[in-house]
C-alpha cells in the first residue's frame, strides 16, 4: 500500500525574507525583491537587475574548517534547512537515531569553480585551488555539505534539472517515501546569486532591461514583459510519511498528493505547449482529483515572451473552462532558477495556510495567449485547500506538483 507524503517543516532564505513570517508578509503586501546592481552594470552586464539576497553569517553555527567546503548556495541551503528542521521539530538527537535523507536541487556552482581555476592559472600550481575547491565546485555540493553537517544517513542525491531542479527534488523525495523506501527526507533547491552564475544568460539577452524601474521589471504574463530577472537563495521542505509524522508528533502542514513530469523532446531553450501540458495532465491524473478541485496555480512563468505564452496555453488546454486563479510569484522574486520549484511550494503553502493568493504584480494587460487564463494582478483573500505548482527548465524538463491542505 502506498504511503501518504506530508510536509512537516519549511525553511527559506529569499529576497522576500529569511523567516516564514517575513516571507508571508512580503507575499501579502506585494513586496518586490528586485534591485539595480551597479556592480553588474560596471562589469559589463546588459541588464543590471537582480534580486537582492542577504549573505548569511555562518560563523555562529559552523567552524571555519567546515565552511571552506561551502559555496554560496550551500550556505543559503544550510540556513534554510536549519530553519526547516526546527520547524518540523527534528532535533539532532532524533536525526542521529533515525535514517533521514536529503534530495536537493542544484545545477551550477559557477563562482566557486571560477575562483579556484583562476588561482590555478594565476599561480600555475594546482595546489593554489585550495583544499575546499573540489567540494565547492561539484553540483552535489549542497547535498554533500548538508548531509555531513546535519549527520543525515539516508539517501543523498542532487537533482540537476535546470529550473525544474527544486521541484524534481521534492517529487523524487515524495516518490521514495510513498513507496516505503524512506520515512523522512530533507528536500529543496538552492541557487547562487552572484553575477558570474548568470553572465551567460545576460549574454543571450534573457534578462529584462527595464532598469529605470527595477521593481516593475519582472512582469509574468504581461503584454509588455521583456525578459526575466535573476534571483537566488534556498528553500527547504521536510517530507515524511504520514505515519512517521504522526508517530513522532510532528506538525503536519500539507500533503503532497501528486507529481507529474515530462520532457519536451524539442528545442533546448524554446519551450512548446505539449510538454508542459503533459506534465500538468499526468499530475492531475495521478492525483485522483479533478481540475475544478485545484484552488490555485503557481505558474512557472518567468516573464519571458515565449515561455509565459506557452505555459498559459498549456494551462488553458488542461483546465479548459475552469478559471482557476493563476499567479507567478516570480513577479516579486525574479526567477530563482534551481531554487524556484522548492521556494514556490513554500510560497503557495504559506498562502494556503493564511487564506490569500499573492497578486501577480506588474500584470497590467494580457497578450493574446495569456488572456486565456485567470491571472490575479492583486492580492486576494481567497480560501483554497489545494494548489498546483509548475516548474519548467532548459532542455524541456517539466515538473508539476499538487499539494493539499491538512
Amino acid at each position: 500500500m502506498e504511503k501518504r507524503v506530508v510536509i512537516t517543516g519549511m525553511g527559506i532564505w529569499s529576497c522576500l525574507g529569511k523567516t516564514l513570517d517575513e516571507v508571508r508578509d512580503s507575499l501579502y503586501t506585494g513586496k518586490s525583491g528586485i534591485v539595480f546592481s551597479q556592480e553588474r552594470k560596471d562589469a559589463g552586464f546588459r541588464s543590471a537587475l537582480c534580486a537582492h539576497i542577504e549573505h548569511p553569517d555562518l560563523k555562529p553555527f559552523i567552524s571555519r574548517n567546515l565552511r571552506q567546503f561551502m559555496p554560496e548556495e550551500a550556505q543559503y541551503a544550510y540556513m534554510a534547512t536549519r530553519s526547516a528542521l526546527e520547524h518540523a521539530r527534528l532535533d539532532q538527537d532524533y536525526i542521529d537515531s533515525h535514517e533521514v535523507g536529503i534530495i536537493y536541487g542544484n545545477d551550477s556552482v559557477a563562482e566557486a569553480t571560477m575562483q579556484a581555476l583562476d588561482k590555478f592559472r594565476d599561480f600555475k600550481d594546482t595546489s593554489a585551488c585550495g583544499s575546499g575547491a573540489i567540494f565547492q565546485s561539484m553540483n552535489s555540493t549542497v547535498t554533500m555539505n548538508l548531509a555531513c553537517l546535519f549527520k543525515l544517513r539516508g539517501i543523498s542525491l542532487t537533482a540537476s534539472a535546470a529550473c525544474a531542479s527544486g521541484s524534481q527534488a521534492i517529487g523524487l523525495g515524495a516518490l521514495l517515501i510513498r513507496n516505503g523506501l524512506q520515512d523522512c527526507i530533507v528536500c529543496g533547491g538552492a541557487q547562487e546569486a552572484n553575477m558570474y552564475s548568470v553572465a551567460a544568460f545576460d549574454g543571450i539577452q534573457s534578462f529584462s532591461v527595464r532598469e529605470d524601474e527595477p521593481t516593475k521589471a519582472s512582469r509574468p504574463f504581461d503584454r509588455n514583459r521583456d525578459g526575466l530577472v535573476p534571483g537566488g537563495g534556498a528553500a527547504t521542505v521536510i517530507l515524511e510519511s504520514y505515519e512517521h509524522a504522526v508517530k513522532r508528533g510532528a506538525p503536519i502542514l500539507a500533503e503532497i498528493i501528486s507529481w507529474g513530469f515530462s520532457s519536451n523532446g524539442d528545442h533546448i531553450s524554446t519551450p512548446n505547449v505539449a510538454g508542459p501540458a503533459r506534465s500538468l495532465e499526468l499530475c492531475l491524473s495521478n492525483s485522483g482529483i479533478k481540475a475544478e478541485d485545484i484552488g490555485y496555480i503557481n505558474a512557472h512563468a518567468t516573464s519571458t515572451r515565449i515561455g509565459d505564452s506557452r505555459e498559459a496555453l498549456a494551462i488553458a488546454e488542461i483546465f479548459g473552462e475552469t478559471k482557476v486563479p493563476v499567479t507567478s510569484t516570480k513577479s516579486q522574486t525574479g526567477h530563482e532558477m534551481w531554487m524556484a520549484g522548492a521556494s514556490e511550494i513554500i510560497y503557495s503553502t504559506l498562502m494556503m495556510k493564511n487564506g490569500f493568493i499573492a497578486g501577480n504584480i506588474n500584470f497590467e494587460n494580457p497578450d493574446e495567449d495569456t488572456a486565456c487564463i485567470n491571472i490575479l494582478p492583486e492580492t486576494r483573500e481567497i480560501h483554497f485547500d489545494t494548489f498546483l505548482s509548475n516548474s519548467f527548465g532548459f532542455g524541456g524538463t517539466n515538473s508539476t506538483i499538487i499539494v493539499k491542505n491538512l
